[in-house]
């Protein structure tokens, strides 16, 4: 597989952030690079963007969808308890709306678009696509709910996340996915299942070693 320059130092640097953050917050100092977390997801999020094969305005219409999906849903968890259940976002994860942070907006997109286009890679059919994507969201976030409350990203009443959110999760990533895999053309497999890989392997490293 021949990759074009600016991929690989995008890949590169998806990896050398997520790693030295795990070790950062392993053996360093968590409250710090837990606080740092913005900067990463903001990196991640700019990268994925500038390696996508097309960006105008019919895909930023789908990205600024995703994100409003993303938001409203999270912002009626937060204030009613619905979708995900109840709970409430720490101060790590930056500036907020309603008590959402605008980062998880962004996230939902990040997600969408990594998961979308890695079961987009090896299912061609858009409906079992979907489902496979949801699979791969649900997978993420099952792997990041245990160390949420530790890096101050989210906590959820009772402190643990109740079965609503991963079917909140399940419903949301449906919209969302169902989005990208029908509306958006432009799909990109390598970059995205490198930040999959990365994301996951960092989740499932802190919740092993934290």
């Amino acid at each position: 597989m021949n990759l074009d320059f600016n991929k690989k130092i995008s890949i590169g640097i998806i990896w050398l952030f997520h790693l030295s953050g795990l070790v950062g917050l392993l053996y360093i100092d968590k409250n710090l690079f837990a606080s740092l977390t913005p900067l990463n997801l903001f990196i991640s999020s700019t990268l994925l963007f500038v390696n996508q094969k097309s960006l105008k305005k019919k895909e930023v219409i789908i990205v600024f969808l995703i994100f409003s999906i993303g938001m409203i849903a999270e912002i009626l968890g937060v204030n009613y308890g619905l979708i995900f259940g109840k709970y409430d976002y720490g101060d790590n994860l930056g500036l907020k709306l309603l008590g959402v942070p605008l980062l998880i907006g962004l996230n939902w997109v990040v997600l969408t678009f990594i998961c979308g286009s890695i079961s987009n890679h090896f299912i061609k059919n858009k409906y079992l696509s979907i489902v496979v994507g949801i699979i791969l969201m649900l997978l993420i976030d099952i792997t990041l709910e245990p160390i949420a409350p530790i890096l101050d990203y989210w906590e959820f009443s009772g402190s643990i996340a109740p079965i609503q959110n991963y079917i909140g999760w399940a419903f949301t990533s449906l919209l969302t996915l169902s989005i990208y895999q029908f509306y958006y053309s432009s799909k990109e497999f390598t970059f995205s299942i490198n930040l999959f890989l990365a994301q996951f392997l960092f989740f499932v490293g802190f919740n092993f070693l934290g």
